[in-house]
């Protein structure tokens, strides 16, 4: 259980944080990167959620997915080290199961794409799409992370990221008319 009683502590004022294990790090390392990063898809989920008050299929989905977040930033917060425990909160291949699931459940409704979109339409996809382009950096933290061979990166949460961004997707679309308000690119219409 996790008791906040105290919000400041002062201990970064040295520009760094601790991870789960106690260790320090800078607050610029690519794992703080990488959750930080999960964090901010997080709140850019809530403010879509908002305006989901239409949609509730796809709230229930968003919030399941905002809980998981949490579970994917413990997994980033605590390397997986030699002799930890091993009973550490870590993304399962069930969770990105899941995701697959709800996937294919919303894009049943949907029509093939013949176009690109533009993030846009209802001020809900827009805010799920703005998730999936922060979803996606998190992603490319993530495996930029896993190239670092001191580094231990969960295979599972980063199918969960590349997952999360397609349901994001799919979802921006499901809540736009079922894609009936989706915005078309339309290549070289400026020129």
């Amino acid at each position: 259980m996790v008791v906040l009683n105290r919000i400041y502590t002062k201990t970064g004022d040295d520009g760094t944080t601790a991870l789960g294990s106690g260790e320090r790090r800078l607050k610029s390392d690519l794992r703080i990167e990488a959750y930080g990063t999960v964090d901010e898809t997080n709140a850019a989920i809530g403010i879509a959620r908002l305006h989901l008050k239409n949609e509730p299929e796809v709230d229930v989905i968003m919030s399941r997915v905002q809980n998981d977040l949490f579970d994917l930033g413990a997994d980033f917060a605590v390397p997986e080290t030699e002799g930890a425990p091993k009973e550490r909160l870590r993304v399962v291949e069930a969770q990105v199961t899941r995701l697959e699931t709800e996937i294919d459940q919303l894009n049943a409704s949907l029509k093939p794409l013949r176009s690109f979109i533009l993030p846009g339409g209802e001020p809900s996809a827009a805010f799920l799409h703005q998730g999936r382009t922060i979803c996606r950096r998190a992603e490319r933290l993530a495996v930029l992370l896993s190239q670092n061979a001191s580094e231990k990166v969960n295979p599972a949460a980063i199918r969960y990221l590349n997952r999360l961004s397609d349901l994001l997707f799919v979802a921006a679309r499901y809540v736009n008319g079922r894609g009936e308000r989706d915005v078309l690119w339309v290549p070289g219409a400026n020129r």
